[in-house]
């Protein structure tokens, strides 16, 4: 029996065939679900292409092609077609993340052409829980940041992004687009820090939400403060917020190398679930 398979850039009015891929899997899609529910499948207001492929007629994967490329509930298949159509369009995003296995996969096949990447986390172990840990207390002064504070935050934003990523979000276009990200996440109320004496001790966001699930990202400790278990309490009062008012599940992921943070998720209630993978460049 013949199969007929084809991909081809999704248009706003395949909105809904997108969202039942998206929504099959929402923990593990939930960075691109956030921005799909919100811009829709329009390229200018969502930041980049999504691509689909067929099977028989009917959508069954995804990759988003902007700032990051994202397979999304990705077979073989779809992995193959998709590095042909980003090999011919050439490289255009900073990154390439997802799932860890299509997305060791998709770089097989598109780093003799794309190579070499700056790095390369082949394992970041994703983490997942509904339920915040009775054995950690939340920190009580962290709270939501105020729009009028985003020269407070500003700050430990750029030293989180630079030393996680490895590069600093300022280079480029000024940090223009990452200012506006800051600004969308306070402006929204998923900014959330420890502040004392004006400066910020504690830090993480949410980054992407859904009505299903949510993401934590960006969580730093002020180096001087390190040690004191504030990652942990403070960990502990972001999951109570994201609960309460976001999501009933709360994921995110981390570098496998970076084991106390591993330890310290464990600690307020987070459990290894699966693994995504980041190619950095």
């Amino acid at each position: 029996m013949l199969t007929q398979t084809t991909t081809r850039v999704l248009e706003p009015s395949d909105l809904g065939a997108a969202l039942a891929v998206l929504e099959s899997e929402p923990v593990d899609n939930a960075f691109v679900t956030s921005r799909v529910q919100v811009a829709g499948l329009d390229p200018w207001r969502l930041g980049g292409e999504m691509w689909g492929w067929y099977t028989d007629g009917r959508l069954r994967s995804l990759c988003y092609s902007g700032a990051n490329l994202v397979p999304i509930c990705a077979t073989p298949e779809a992995v193959r077609a998709f590095a042909d159509r980003a090999r011919r369009a050439g490289r255009r995003c900073s990154s390439i993340v997802g799932p860890a296995e299509p997305t060791a996969q998709l770089w097989r096949l598109l780093e003799p052409s794309w190579g070499p990447a700056r790095d390369v986390r082949a394992h970041q172990p994703l983490m997942v829980t509904d339920r915040p840990s009775p054995d950690v207390e939340p920190d009580p002064f962290v709270r939501r940041i105020r729009k009028d504070e985003m020269d407070v935050i500003m700050p430990a934003c750029v030293a989180m992004f630079t030393e996680e990523v490895g590069v600093s979000p300022m280079a480029g276009d000024g940090g223009l687009l990452y200012q506006a990200r800051v600004a969308e996440l306070v402006g929204t109320g998923r900014s959330f820090a420890r502040i004392e004496d004006g400066k910020v001790v504690f830090k993480a966001e949410i980054g992407a939400a859904t009505p299903q699930a949510c993401q934590i990202q960006g969580v730093w400790v002020a180096p001087e403060y390190r040690g004191r278990g504030l990652s942990e309490t403070g960990m502990a009062a972001v999951l109570r917020y994201a609960l309460a008012d976001v999501s009933p599940v709360v994921s995110l992921y981390v570098n496998d190398y970076n084991l106390p943070a591993r330890a310290a998720y464990r600690r307020v209630g987070f459990q290894e679930v699966g693994a995504f993978m980041s190619v950095l460049f």
